[in-house]
């Protein structure tokens, strides 16, 4: 069993929210609105996501999907 991923997308718009949360948003890598990023499954990671968790959309995949 492979270590769990997690693949995120940004689906609303960073303007009219706190810095705090842009910031956020780009140290995930995430840019523009429809961007997305694979990142390990984390308590960091988490908890970043649960910062804006209004701003994006989160899928659990497994680490064999995103090998092939």
């Amino acid at each position: 069993m492979g270590q769990k991923k997690l693949n995120v997308t940004l689906r609303r718009s960073v303007i009219g929210c706190a810095p705090v949360q842009r910031k956020t948003i780009k140290a995930l890598g995430l840019g523009k609105i429809d961007s997305s990023v694979v990142k390990d499954d984390t308590p960091e990671i988490r908890g970043m996501l649960k910062k804006v968790n209004h701003l994006v959309e989160v899928e659990e995949i497994d680490e064999e999907k995103v090998s092939s």
